[in-house]
């Protein structure tokens, strides 16, 4: 069994940062360009060729595409017979079991990955040939959606791009929430939201690998350098710091977001600001 990968070097990973920060704000978030960027976070093995050469793969794979084939349900066909059939691009149980299985230069190669990870490539390739798509985050499963709402069309590429009825929308939502979709549930993702529910998938996995916090901290970087994030996002990134044994910058992360919380929940600063003192006094 092979090791995950590794960030790499301090260098390396600053100005990786401050590109995904740059494309992150920009006009038009570049979906496929944040996901390398975030790939190489990940994995120090992936330089500017290899950047590159992923992006090159999806050209390729796009330009296999027949010429407009036509509707929304024809774009979903074309793309199932393509990636799904012909190249076996699908997801797996032990997919979730693995963080290539959330960083595309990985699924490009291996043709596995998470939902999410999956409908990246249909997303990417589909754009490059000019399909109506964009991607539809379903609680707990994301999948692909063609045409405008009286036309869509679901396809959900961890299946390899099976063409999904209504039943199938209602069933993917119910085991997850226990409740039947809603439209609002049925909307394009935006490209920030796509990449911040990936990296919550990321965080998702280290939690569970506690050695592996060194991921836990670089995703929730990369998170607090979208536009729009949660501010609790600071206090767990301060918990991380402490638990690495970097003690007086997560005192000082702490000691930050307390001033942040104060505004609206002062008991809850105060207990901040003890976890503050508490990650000093390991100092001694």
């Amino acid at each position: 069994m092979t090791s995950s990968p590794f960030p790499p070097p301090c260098e390396r990973s600053a100005e990786l940062r401050r590109r995904f920060a740059e494309e992150a704000r920009s006009e038009r978030p570049d979906l496929a360009a944040l996901c390398l960027l975030l790939g190489a976070q990940a994995d120090g093995t992936l330089d500017e060729a290899g950047i590159d050469a992923a992006q090159a793969e999806l050209d390729r794979l796009a330009g296999r595409l027949p010429y407009r084939p036509g509707g929304p349900r024809a774009w979903a066909g074309a793309l199932r017979e393509l990636l799904g059939d012909r190249y076996g691009f699908h997801g797996t149980a032990a997919d979730y079991r693995r963080l290539e299985s959330s960083l595309l230069q990985h699924v490009l190669v291996r043709r596995r990955g998470l939902p999410i990870l999956l409908s990246v490539v249909w997303l990417e390739v589909a754009r490059r040939a000019g399909a109506p798509v964009y991607g539809v985050a379903l609680p707990g499963h994301f999948v692909v959606g063609f045409g405008p709402p009286g036309e869509q069309v679901l396809a959900d590429p961890f299946d390899g791009g099976r063409v999904l009825t209504g039943t199938d929308a209602e069933l993917l939502v119910a085991g997850a929430t226990g409740a039947p979709p809603s439209p609002s549930m049925l909307t394009p993702a935006d490209p920030l939201d796509v990449v911040a529910r990936i990296l919550n998938n990321i965080r998702a996995w280290a939690a569970a690998r506690p050695e592996r916090s060194d991921v836990s901290l670089w995703a929730v970087d990369l998170s607090l350098l979208l536009p729009s994030h949660p501010a609790r996002l600071r206090h767990e990134r301060a918990r991380l710091l402490v638990q690495r044994g970097e003690f007086t910058a997560g005192a000082a992360e702490l000691e930050a977001y307390a001033e942040v919380v104060a505004a609206v929940d002062p008991p809850a600063a105060e207990r901040v600001r003890q976890q503050a003192r508490a990650a000093r006094a390991l100092l001694n």
